[in-house]
């Protein structure tokens, strides 16, 4: 028995588990308390949640700034320089402190209800990793108002443009340090969660596909967040004591830094996909009213896909001057990527193959994740090959793949998860009218928005850039109009969201009746009791 068991369940055993809320310690704490000391996972994956939608709001508006300037050429709105510090801060707050975030909350809620466990295994570790977040990103936050500005070397932090930085520089380091702890903590619960936590009679091989997923990134990142917070560390030293890890005036190779950043930052993309793979894989069998197709194909082709990320980093750096077996190696490796990802997109499509399909929001929301991350897949082995990486590399078609992977991919797959959850931890439903009408702006406006911008890089639009030449107008004025219809859209999800929570109509323990959905999670009443599985369920 973990000790966050034995910790939640002492005051239990005594009154023969009466339910009736007399006893304090069978709800939580009132006020401010219950969320500043909270340890209850269900609360912590709420404060994740929460964190999270706002840091997409703030990062969003980071967007509009960036869309804003590009809706016409010639420098129209901002100055340069914090045209730059616009696209390095929209990147770090969406991908450390809206996409992560929502999925260890996600991870937080949902995995000890899947796994039939009181808890997570570290409740205490859990709380703390939460709550470095909040001061991570105050401290990110803060360098717009510090002399010389908010970081603008782009999110890759590459040197020697990052050291030019001045007062934000250090601030930047150390707020990257904090979230990379906050993660690495975060991973590690996940995993020891799952790995002895789980109800009896559930071997690995009987999980749900969500937890699978999120065993899988645990380990990603409690491999590679190290990597990251060396190479930082590095250019920390670099600017403050002399050292010249990057600096070739003193022997240093400012290249070594792109492979070592990338050593991180490719398996980070996987860190932000595969949960919204669990996800999908989760909502489709549901609402297809199937069994998942290859079930054990799925887990396998997770994990290769999980160990091909660690072999491929140095295809972001094809123009640096690789030699060609380096070129070949990383190019191949690349496109094997594509077999892992095909089979799941083929299972997912047999799941569905003579299902009885309803459209529901949730399904709605997986079903554009397939279509859309699929051409974002498509896009990236484009980029895959090296003598048209040549032409891609640093155009706008770069930043076309990685949005389509990661806004109709990881950020469609967190609002699937939203609404296919939500009745379950609030206990009320929401407006499918309203949640459908949300679904297709964002569908309309993700696609307004960035399918122009593949057109903007084949013809050689640069990233990164506030002004641009008149050939490239029209596209532009396109994706800034898909920009903010797309930004105005997710006032709604934050609406539906918040009403949700206050009021609706009350939802049944299963949910998605219809549907028989197969988790443990819709065992347990909706919203779940504040400690759920005080004796574990048995698994057949």
């Amino acid at each position: 028995m973990s000790t966050a068991h034995t910790h939640e369940a002492a005051g239990h055993h005594g009154h023969g588990h009466s339910h009736d809320g007399a006893h304090d310690d069978h709800g939580p704490a009132k006020g401010w308390r219950r969320w500043l000391y909270a340890t209850n996972h269900k609360d912590i994956g709420t404060m994740y949640l929460v964190f999270s939608l706002t840091m997409f709001f703030i990062g969003g508006a980071m967007a509009m700034v960036i869309r804003a300037e590009l809706f016409q050429p010639g420098l129209q709105l901002v100055d340069p320089m914090f045209f730059n510090s616009m696209t390095t801060m929209h990147a770090l707050v969406m991908i450390f402190g809206a996409v992560m975030p929502a999925f260890v909350g996600l991870a937080n809620w949902m995995v000890p209800l899947q796994i039939g466990a009181p808890d997570m295994a570290l409740p205490r570790m859990n709380n703390f990793s939460f709550w470095i977040m909040p001061f991570a990103f105050a401290l990110l936050l803060a360098t717009l108002f510090v002399p010389g500005g908010a970081p603008a070397g782009g999110w890759t932090m590459y040197p020697p443009l990052v050291l030019q930085n001045g007062t934000s520089f250090p601030m930047l380091i150390f707020a990257v340090h904090l979230m990379g702890a906050s993660s690495i903590m975060g991973a590690i619960n996940v995993v020891v969660t799952i790995m002895n936590m789980r109800a009896p009679g559930m071997s690995l091989l009987k999980m749900p596909l969500f937890v699978w997923s999120w065993l899988i990134t645990a380990y990603l990142l409690v491999a590679v967040m190290p990597v990251l917070a060396g190479a930082v560390t590095m250019l920390l030293t670099d600017h403050y004591l002399g050292t010249t890890f990057f600096q070739a005036a003193g022997g240093g190779d400012p290249v070594m830094f792109q492979h070592i950043f990338w050593f991180f930052g490719h398996p980070e993309v996987y860190i932000m996909i595969l949960p919204a793979f669990g996800v999908v894989s989760e909502i489709i069998p549901t609402f297809s009213r199937k069994p998942l197709f290859g079930y054990d194909a799925m887990v396998y082709a997770t994990a290769s896909i999980a160990f091909l990320s660690f072999i491929v980093w140095a295809h972001h750096m094809f123009t640096v001057g690789m030699p060609l077996a380096g070129q070949l190696f990383f190019m191949l490796a690349t496109m094997l990527i594509a077999v892992p990802t095909g089979v799941k997109v083929f299972n997912w499509t047999a799941t569905m193959f003579k299902g009885s399909i309803s459209f529901e929001p949730p399904m709605l929301f997986a079903l554009s994740f397939l279509f859309l991350f699929t051409i974002g897949g498509f896009s990236g082995l484009m980029l895959a090959i090296v003598p048209a990486d040549f032409q891609y590399h640093d155009t706008y078609f770069v930043v076309a793949h990685f949005h389509y992977v990661l806004v109709p991919g990881a950020v469609f797959g967190i609002m699937a998860a939203v609404y296919y959850w939500l009745p379950k931890w609030t206990g009320h439903m929401y407006s499918m009218k309203l949640a459908k009408w949300h679904f297709w702006l964002s569908t309309i406006f993700v696609n307004v928005l960035f399918f122009p911008q593949h057109f903007l890089g084949l013809a050689g639009m640069p990233r990164r850039i506030p002004d641009y030449s008149t050939q490239f107008a029209d596209w532009n004025m396109i994706s800034s109009i898909g920009a903010f219809g797309f930004g105005l859209s997710q006032l709604l999800f934050a609406y539906l969201v918040w009403s949700t929570a206050r009021s609706g109509a009350k939802a049944s323990d299963k949910v998605w009746d219809t549907a028989a959905p197969h988790g443990l999670e819709w065992t347990l009443s909706s919203p779940p009791p504040y400690h759920s599985f005080e004796v574990a369920p048995e698994v057949k």
